[in-house]
């Protein structure tokens, strides 16, 4: 259930209930992803903003947050904040690689 596999990153990434495990927390995430959740999209590209449970990598951030906001989650600022830290080259094989995941999953 996608809702609450979304439920048990969020529970993971804060220590809410669970021991903090931002490892887990990403793990949960990318279920919920999987199945769609829109959300969970945008909170995996938070946690390889940040290098959280994952290596730090803005490619993988911004095709998450692609990712999000074409799933309806508003992530206009997140962008703007990833693409500005990224080469051109990085932004395009960012959008090229949510576009791919986007084909594969739909």
């Amino acid at each position: 259930y996608a809702s609450a596999q979304f439920n048990l990153g969020v529970m993971y990434a804060n220590g809410k209930g669970v021991p903090k495990d931002a490892s887990q927390a990403v793990t949960w995430y990318r279920k919920a992803v999987e199945q769609g959740h829109a959300s969970a999209h945008f909170n995996l590209g938070v946690m390889y903003a940040n290098g959280e449970g994952v290596p730090k990598d803005y490619v993988q951030a911004a095709k998450w947050f692609y990712l999000g906001k074409a799933n309806g989650v508003e992530a206009d600022k997140a962008i703007r904040q990833i693409e500005s830290r990224m080469s051109h080259q990085q932004i395009e094989q960012a959008q090229a690689l949510a576009t791919q995941w986007w084909q594969n999953h739909h």
